[in-house]
């Protein structure tokens, strides 16, 4: 886990201060290496580098290549490039006599101890499954023992590809090297030498720079380490390994001659972007580690273009626009037309466009994208099946990307001239063209205050007075088979469709607890929030959430929130990778309002892209207080748009680009109370007031059958009221 990613302003800012001085470093000889068969030397180093990373490799063969070994040469004479095993292209079933791809939170502890936390029988049985990024590299860095251990070089040092070499890297590793023990040929003796690691023990480095044996846990990282080629043997002999490969390696401290240098002279980079995702960090969130959210924003880029995309229905357009969504660009896709106010800015020429990207837009005939071509000198046209582009435009301004092509991120990223990206491309089935309309159903007086949006790139910058976003003019349906799991205050919470919740996140001060979640008989049930010493929180809450995700549907709540100032009464839907969340919130200080909000990432399923800190806020004058009485909220989520209503009628309406694409991956229903850490956002906690509570008399799902439903068997009968 490359830790410093997570580092604060300091941390961070020293790393790239060291980045820099490294260059200053005179002494380049690290006579340590050696191109000749010496058994007092390194002979090999070994770079894991992915296929799709190239840039990568060439940036560390020049890294290397600043020092020379002990008869001269060049590092790179010694190199070899392993190719790493792509997370995106594992189809094979893993083989769980090499590695199990589930660990515990208490495997976490032993090597991580966090004061919050103790290793007992709860965390034992928390098992965290690994990313498929984990298991890539965990699988890259076996295959590389297996080298070692059938090779010609007594060991060798294991890269992986965005690593420098820290100021003063080749007098101290000399100091590393002589320090280590060694038989009577003056060869080192060890099993396996961290020179790149983070030491999270509690264990005081000397000021010397002689290397420290390690017996016990307390070592992150396994981007630069020596392996000796008895190493390499013993840890295949302990295969299967579990988890990811640096916290398993921990295990092994006791059976194997482990040492690290006094101080890591090998450093991940920072500079350059990780398309690693970490298993363990949600769950940390979760349950309550973490305690301060750092929010993944956008950052603002050109892209280039605009990309105009054309072909055959079913050859994949839809996809494609899904695919450009989440590289980061606006895309308008699959429409009979544009608005009639972007058309005219394309044909012309114009840069202030809501959107950057078009595809499959019927009303694009050949002229059109003629004088698209001639108006647009940088335009860029993608082709899915036999269409034709015009005459004019220049061969590096055409892809040919059809639905039989193998790998159409790497012709994308060529084409576009960004970075390969570290997602699954997406396989969205063709909707075809649909028909926009100016109408909305929404007829209210209501008045609808818009707070500050984030800025992404699946936002639309534009004044929302001008812009009313894309309707249809035909709504789409829920199919007809339909899943309804409900729960009313005669009944019993379902235990089967809904689960309690027992975690947290980083701007909740609360924990939510069973404790917490309470049933009357005939009254319904109260969620409430007190103050509460745990190890992680101050105060306790509660918080219910469906066990199953939906694509669609209608989903209500009876309720009355609380008003307590700094409290925040949540009805809403939400997923992670990607993050998409449709939400109701009563902030206490002010109950005679309802905050509507929106967050959309685009990509399938396991796309790790959750930017989003604001979303899409809007606050709505209720005309009444919530907190006074009983009243229905509900969230009517369709395919081309999302209706909030209370008491059966609709309040707000967004549709598709009012400012978001509307959600369009299954999310779970939750309704809680929680304590924000944001006094801006929610006020100032009024403890007088606490324990406060939630009220509710019942929670209501109807969910569209095409979401293949899992748990229609256990939808309850609806009780009479």
């Amino acid at each position: 886990m490359n830790t410093l990613s997570f580092g604060d302003f300091r941390e961070r800012f020293a790393h790239r201060l060291r980045l820099r001085m490294r260059k200053l470093d005179l002494r380049r000889h690290a006579t340590v290496f050696s191109r000749g068969h010496q058994p007092d030397a390194l002979q090999r180093i070994y770079v894991i580098n992915l296929d799709r990373k190239p840039d990568r490799w060439r940036w560390l063969r020049r890294e290397l290549d600043r020092f020379y070994e002990r008869h001269g040469e060049r590092l790179s004479t010694i190199v070899r490039r392993f190719s790493a095993i792509d997370a995106r292209h594992m189809e094979s079933p893993l083989d769980l006599s090499i590695l199990i791809p589930t660990f515990t939170l208490a495997d976490q502890l032993t090597v991580n101890p966090n004061p919050l936390l103790k290793i007992d029988s709860e965390t034992r049985a928390h098992k965290i499954t690994m990313t498929r990024q984990e298991i890539a590299i965990a699988l890259s860095h076996i295959e590389v023992w297996r080298l070692i251990a059938d090779g010609d070089v007594p060991s060798a040092l294991v890269l992986e590809d965005d690593v420098f070499m820290a100021p003063g890297f080749a007098r101290e590793l000399q100091a590393t090297w002589s320090g280590l023990p060694q038989d009577a040929a003056k060869k080192p003796e060890f099993d396996l030498l961290y020179l790149a690691f983070k030491d999270v023990s509690d264990l005081t480095s000397p000021r010397d720079q002689k290397p420290i044996q390690r017996l016990k846990a307390g070592i992150w990282e396994a981007s630069g380490y020596v392996l000796t080629r008895d190493g390499a043997r013993k840890l295949l002999e302990r295969l299967p390994a579990f988890g990811p490969i640096d916290l398993w390696l921990n295990f092994q401290f006791s059976s194997l001659k482990v040492f690290t240098a006094a101080r890591p002279i090998i450093e991940q980079r920072i500079d350059e972007p990780s398309t690693n995702s970490y298993s363990v960090l949600p769950v940390l969130s979760q349950v309550g580690v973490i305690t301060r959210e750092k929010p993944l924003l956008t950052t603002a880029r050109k892209m280039k273009g605009p990309v105009i995309a054309v072909g055959n229905r079913d050859s994949g357009l839809t996809a494609l626009a899904k695919a450009l969504s989440m590289l980061g660009y606006t895309c308008f896709s699959d429409h009979h037309s544009l608005p009639s106010e972007e058309m005219a800015k394309l044909l012309s020429g114009q840069r202030n466009r809501l959107f950057n990207a078009y595809v499959n837009i019927g009303s694009f005939n050949p002229k059109i994208l003629a004088t698209i071509a001639e108006s647009n000198p940088g335009a860029l046209f993608i082709v899915t099946s036999d269409s034709k582009v015009p005459s004019c435009t220049r061969s590096n301004q055409v892809l040919e990307l059809g639905p039989t092509m193998k790998d159409k991120w790497a012709a994308l990223s060529n084409f576009l001239e960004i970075d390969y990206p570290p997602f699954m491309y997406p396989d969205d089935a063709d909707i075809g063209q649909r028909t926009a309309s100016n109408k909305k159903v929404i007829n209210t007086a209501l008045v609808a205050t818009d707070l500050k949006f984030d800025a992404s790139p699946w936002i639309l910058r534009s004044e929302r007075g001008h812009w009313k976003g894309i309707s249809m003019d035909v709504d789409a349906a829920l199919d007809s088979d339909t899943a309804v799991i409900d729960w009313m205050k005669e009944g019993t919470l379902d235990d089967a469709t809904w689960r309690v919740r027992d975690d947290t996140f980083p701007s909740n001060l609360a924990l939510f607890t069973h404790a917490n979640f309470s049933e009357k008989a005939g009254l319904g049930a109260v969620l409430t929030l007190r103050e509460e010493e745990t190890p992680v929180r101050e105060f306790s809450s509660a918080a219910i959430a469906s066990r199953q995700s939906y694509l669609y549907g209608s989903f209500r709540a009876e309720l009355r929130p609380s008003n307590v100032p700094g409290l925040i009464t949540g009805v809403f839907l939400h997923r992670n990778g990607p993050r998409q969340e449709i939400d109701i919130e009563f902030l206490g200080k002010n109950t005679t309002k309802m905050l509507v909000n929106v967050y959309y990432n685009p990509g399938p399923d396991n796309t790790k892209l959750e930017y989003g800190y604001r979303g899409t806020p809007t606050v709505i004058d209720l005309g009444f207080d919530a907190a006074a009485d009983f009243h229905v909220y509900e969230i009517d989520w369709k395919p081309n748009a999302i209706r909030w209503k209370v008491d059966g009628t609709v309040i707000y309406e967004r549709v598709l680009w009012d400012p978001t694409p509307i959600p369009d991956q299954p999310l779970e229903f939750n309704v809680n109370l929680w304590h924000s850490r944001s006094t801006e956002f929610a006020g100032r906690l009024a403890r007088k007031r606490i324990p406060a509570s939630v009220e509710l008399r019942s929670v209501e799902i109807q969910a569209s059958g095409s979401t293949k439903l899992k748990h229609t068997e256990i939808a309850t009968e609806r009780n009479a009221s």
